[in-house]
């Protein structure tokens, strides 16, 4: 069965698991405690920061353990926003309490944005340009003197756009804005040294790189305005409390050393397995297909969406009924769409960048990854063409 679905989780790597399985059976330590079994786990969860540490080029104390990427989004913009200013000035809304976000980043920055807007803090939210990306003169016109974050995913999980993050980071520095980058689907594939990128936040997913679910990381730069938002206990530094999942640490630690070692290797051979399905797919549906994915995206993404098409079979494809079909057919895909109430909503990205409704609807993401081979993305085309044959939206 072709699993093409990367983007929304991987496989959890068996070096990963190796590493945990200690730290599930035998040594049970709390790392915050002083006796043997304690201080064995507090060494584990050190040791795994130091690894994720020299993957982004930081000092270990920079990297703060959380329990995936939607916390360290929250963690990020909270902390910035709302920790420093509730801690230096003593009220919500000061003169840096803005965020400066793109229309297409992922739902845990924009609904976090969404709650800080309803919570009286200024909140700008740009459009993309014409390939999905948020360009630094955009962030530059719309910088105020209240905006204290600017937050920039560095790929885009639905359609691979790569944001030019630098340029958008000395844009922000200029203003006297910190910089976040949203960097889970660039792990693995992009680098993630964070003085390169010049970023002050940057947030990983443990099982987008291999490793086990439940597990992320926080890179804060030294020196960055930054408060604690979940409290109870001392842990991380003060800046999260909550024991650290030690197994869960250690596994994503492993995976990402992995996956950063063998990244220029994994970036090739991905993309060109990707290029090889947009090939396909392109000379199977012609102008009937339109490709979200722009020229210049991450290597392992794939999205492709079908317009209506007047006269044509339905003419309207249905977006779960394609990837259901391609689940009957054995094909994991996913739309890069939210699930709610039952329904598959279009996706906001698409509509952001353009797209009408009905198109965006008729969305499917294929996101490549270790272990996908040329024959899975044969048999992901064939089906493909298959399953909108049979629904009647093109041909």
């Amino acid at each position: 069965m072709p699993y093409l679905d990367h983007a929304a989780t991987t496989p959890l790597r068996a070096e990963a698991l190796d590493a945990m399985l200690p730290y599930l059976r035998e040594h049970h330590g709390n790392p915050s405690s002083l006796h043997g079994a304690g201080r064995r786990a507090r060494v584990a969860v050190e040791k795994a920061r130091a690894r994720i540490a020299g993957v982004l080029g930081c000092e270990p104390g920079e990297v703060v353990f959380t329990s995936g990427g939607t916390e360290a989004d929250n963690l990020a913009l909270r902390g910035v926003l709302t920790g420093a200013a509730l801690r230096e000035t003593g009220r919500a809304a000061n003169r840096r309490g803005g965020l400066v976000t793109s229309a297409t980043e992922h739902e845990a920055v924009l609904r976090t944005a969404e709650a800080l807007a309803a919570e009286g803090y200024p909140v700008i939210v740009l459009p993309p340009d014409g390939a999905g990306r948020l360009t630094a003169e955009a962030v530059a016109d719309a910088l105020t003197e209240q905006t204290g974050l600017v937050s920039a995913m560095l790929v885009n999980n639905e359609t691979g756009a790569v944001n030019p993050v630098a340029d958008i980071a000395r844009v922000a520095e200029r203003g006297g804005a910190a910089t976040h980058t949203d960097a889970v689907q660039a792990a693995g594939l992009l680098p993630l040294d964070v003085d390169a990128l010049g970023v002050d936040l940057l947030s990983l997913s443990g099982h987008k790189v291999g490793g086990p679910k439940g597990v992320g990381a926080l890179y804060v730069r030294a020196g960055t305005s930054f408060g604690a938002v979940q409290t109870g206990g001392a842990q991380e530094r003060g800046r999260r409390g909550g024991t650290e999942n030690v197994a869960a640490v250690v596994g994503f630690a492993e995976a990402l050393a992995l996956a950063d070692a063998e990244r220029v290797d994994h970036a090739v051979q991905v993309g060109a397995l990707r290029d090889r399905l947009r090939a396909r797919v392109v000379a199977a549906f012609g102008d009937a297909v339109h490709l979200n994915t722009p020229p210049g995206a991450a290597p392992h993404v794939l999205s492709l969406s079908f317009p209506p098409r007047p006269g044509v079979g339905r003419g309207t494809l249905d977006g779960e009924m394609l990837l259901t079909a391609l689940d009957l057919e054995g094909v994991a895909a996913s739309a890069g769409s939210a699930c709610t109430s039952g329904a598959l909503e279009p996706s906001h990205v698409l509509l952001a960048q353009g797209l009408d409704r009905a198109t965006a609807a008729a969305t499917v993401r294929f996101s490549l990854g270790r272990g996908t081979t040329e024959a899975d993305v044969d048999a992901a085309a064939a089906a493909l063409v298959r399953v909108v044959a049979r629904q009647g939206g093109a041909g």
